[in-house]
């Protein structure tokens, strides 16, 4: 089978980025936020709660990479903190008002997961050879992202750094509840680009969630040597190694004649 498309790991391999959750300011900020919200709530037990509902979506999930809902988690932050945030509180005075603390409650769930991110975040950018490198094969292959992410912050983040425009389709773990390197991640995009996983070259920087998950949905590899992201798992091997984006290229061309 000939090579139709490429699919693309989005942090550590097209978008650098920097964050840290662990500090206290980033709780600092989102107590005081929060408190314009009728929820009060000192700083060190907002993150404490964070993290524990977190952890207990992961250990409750029936996944064997289990994703996190960022939503859920703020929306559960807002359902205990405060009854203007629980729909049940207004049952009693029919669906329209529980309808509207619901769509209330997830705007501003919605809201939180990109705040708590902004600021958590040290820095964004392309990784060098980026752009051009999708410049360079968007009329000749459809183009997606298999990501693990939040919906919430991953598309406006490939907005910022000006590259969602060329990816038609993009699939992030957290709509999903499981991450990479579960297969399904990668059938679910070549499905959506109507492409059979054989036909897909799938680049990544991590050897297990992004070499590992793709060639166990069929898909052929190229690891990028980036800074970030696991370099062996096992016995895996890459289809094409490259030691940085302008060398993908050279890969996509490279495996593309071989099929």
């Amino acid at each position: 089978m000939s090579i139709r498309a490429v699919l693309f790991d989005l942090y550590g391999t097209l978008i650098h980025i920097e964050t840290d959750e662990t500090q206290g300011e980033i709780y600092w900020a989102l107590s005081r936020y929060l408190s314009y919200h009728r929820i009060h709530t000192r700083p060190d037990s907002l993150r404490e709660r964070y993290f524990d509902l977190a952890k207990q979506q992961k250990r409750n999930s029936a996944e064997t990479y289990p994703e996190m809902d960022a939503r859920a988690v703020w929306r559960e932050i807002l359902r205990s903190g405060s009854k203007h945030f629980r729909p049940e509180s207004v049952a009693s005075e029919g669906d329209h008002r529980v309808q509207e603390i619901e769509k209330r409650r997830e705007r501003l769930a919605k809201e939180l997961v990109r705040l708590h991110r902004a600021l958590s975040r040290r820095m964004i950018e392309r990784y060098p050879g980026a752009k051009e490198l999708l410049q360079a094969i968007i009329g000749e292959f459809q183009l997606g992202i298999v990501s693990d992410a939040q919906v919430e912050f991953a598309k406006p983040e490939m907005r910022i750094t000006k590259i969602r425009k060329y990816f038609p389709v993009k699939t992030i773990s957290s709509a999903y509840g499981y991450r990479k390197p579960d297969p399904r991640l990668f059938k679910e995009t070549c499905h959506a680009l109507q492409v059979h996983p054989a036909e897909a070259i799938y680049v990544g920087n991590d050897m297990y969630r992004d070499v590992f998950g793709a060639r166990e949905a069929g898909l052929k590899t190229i690891l990028v040597w980036s800074d970030q992201g696991r370099k062996d798992y096992r016995d895996v091997r890459a289809d094409y190694d490259a030691r940085d984006l302008y060398e993908v290229l050279e890969g996509i061309r490279f495996l593309a004649e071989r099929h």
